[in-house]
Order: structure tokens, then sequence, then C-alpha cells
């Protein structure tokens, strides 16, 4: 696994093992890039099951401003601040160990307006809908914020979930990547 594109380009990140572990792919990340482009440079950036970290380091190396990682594995946390740290991303950096499920509240805090968010949950949980709503409770969203939410083919999520319409979807094999806006 590596950084696609931006001044990381290349940097190889450190991955996370274990069965239930399916990090983004290089394709699948460049494909998603590549449809947000023109939303990363200077945008604040939430990474939602952020695992590695690599959606949030991507948009990081591609121009935004900030980024904030989210998980609720140890595993993960570790991994990720590895790589923020390899990377030299400390000063744009946080990393929060909350489970996501249990509410976003927590962002409040940190008196942001997100204007991209990844969202990359566990497949087939029903958590990538669940997740959407918090988001949209949390109201962290930028006006105009783009979600991008990275879901099993099995899991379809509506084209309308609170504030976020979508506006564009991309199918990878069993792989569905659905990109929203928020319109209110």
């Amino acid at each position: 696994m590596r950084v696609i594109g931006g001044t990381l380009k290349k940097r190889r990140l450190h991955p996370l093992r274990g069965q239930e572990i399916r990090p983004t792919t290089d394709y699948l990340r460049e494909s998603i890039f590549n449809i947000v482009a023109n939303r990363v440079e200077d945008a604040v950036v939430l990474d939602l099951f952020a695992g590695t970290g690599s959606l949030g380091i991507e948009a990081l190396s591609r121009g935004a401003a900030s980024a904030v990682f989210v998980d609720s594995q140890v595993q993960s946390i570790r991994s990720l601040a590895k790589n923020i740290s390899t990377c030299g991303l400390e000063g744009k950096s946080t990393i929060l160990r909350q489970d996501i499920l249990r509410g976003l509240g927590f962002l409040r805090a940190l008196d942001r307006a997100f204007d991209l968010v990844f969202i990359d949950p566990p497949y087939n949980k029903g958590f990538a809908e669940r997740t959407m709503q918090l988001l949209d409770r949390s109201a962290c969203v930028a006006q105009g914020g783009s979600v991008v939410v990275e879901h099993s083919t099995r899991e379809p999520l509506p084209d309308k979930v609170g504030p976020f319409e979508r506006i564009d979807h991309r199918q990878k094999g069993k792989t569905v990547v659905s990109f929203f806006e928020s319109v209110l």
C-alpha cells in the first residue's frame, strides 16, 4: 500500500493485518481521488473508520489543509500513528480513538466544519448508512461538503440521507463508492 499522488507520492504505508481488515486498494483510491480532485485543495478532511489512514493521508498529500482520523481499534490507531509519523503529517493530523457508532458528538469539540468526509466501515453490517445518519446529527459537514462512502454491493445506500444527496457512484467488483454532497 502506498500514497498514489501529491507531495507524498509513492510513500509506503504500513498495512494492518487481520481477517476483517479490508484496506482500500491503490486502484480504488486513485479512482476516488480522480472524482473528488477539485474538492481536496485546502479541505478540512474527516476520515471515519480510518484504519491505516490511507484516504486521509492521500488527501493531505494532495493539498488538504488538515485531517481528523477516527477509529475505535487500537491496532488501527497504532498503524495510523505510524503512517502519519512516517509521512511527516503530525502538524496537519488529529487522531481520535472513538466508537463511531455511539455517535459523532465528540466532533463538535473540534469546532470544525469538514469539507470532505471519508466513510469506510466494515462491510455488510449496516454501518455505512448509520454513520451517515450520525454525521447528519453531528452537523459538522460544511455547506456543500462532500461525503465519500465505500460500501458493499450487498449493502445499498439510499440516494438521500438527511442533507446528503448522492451525486455519483462507482462500482468496482463487490465494492461501491458513493459520492454524496451536503445540500442543506
